[in-house]
């Protein structure tokens, strides 16, 4: 009775304490669950590169891809990367540049210049875009009808996936 008494006390406290922390801003989570589980299941899996890897994060397992097209992606992938970092290399300053832009603004907490300063970020990476392109001509010959439907369904696509990304809270 007296650890029936003393977990029902221990038990009210944290339930009281719970009911006083303060509620959690709504814009600090603005997104829709499966963008949020997409994002930590990318970080789980090493996919966090961003617009420098060669396809976007859950695309390959959304495709299901077999072992052997993996394999076959494989060296495919590893081309654009090296061209990627090449290309992060060329264009550091101006990378630099935008990254610092869009600091500011974040600190300044105006959403407009927020999503300007991210457009001016997207803008330097998107010269990378006809790598990828070339990269995907490549990567055709080795998927089925389907997932070639699949790869150019205008949702899987780098530059429509950026919208939902004006309220990541993780990009914050």
């Amino acid at each position: 009775m007296k650890t029936r008494l003393t977990f029902f006390a221990i038990g009210s406290s944290l339930a009281l304490a719970a009911l006083s922390l303060p509620a959690q801003s709504a814009s600090t989570n603005s997104l829709p669950l499966t963008q949020t589980v997409k994002y930590q299941e990318a970080l789980e899996h090493d996919r966090s590169l961003g617009e420098q890897s060669l396809l976007p994060p859950g695309l390959k397992e959304k495709m299901r891809l077999t072992d052997e097209q993996r394999i076959e992606l494989k060296p495919i992938e590893v081309d654009f990367a090296k061209t990627s970092r090449q290309y992060q290399t060329d264009n550091q300053p101006r990378i630099d540049a935008a990254q610092e832009e869009l600091r500011r603004a974040r600190e300044s907490k105006d959403t407009a210049l927020i999503q300007a300063a991210r457009q001016q970020l997207q803008d330097v990476w998107a010269g990378l875009q006809r790598y990828r392109d070339t990269s995907l001509i490549h990567v055709k010959p080795l998927l089925t009808p389907g997932q070639i439907t699949i790869l150019e369904d205008p949702k899987n696509q780098w530059r429509e996936n950026h919208g939902a990304e004006a309220n990541d809270p993780s990009a914050n």
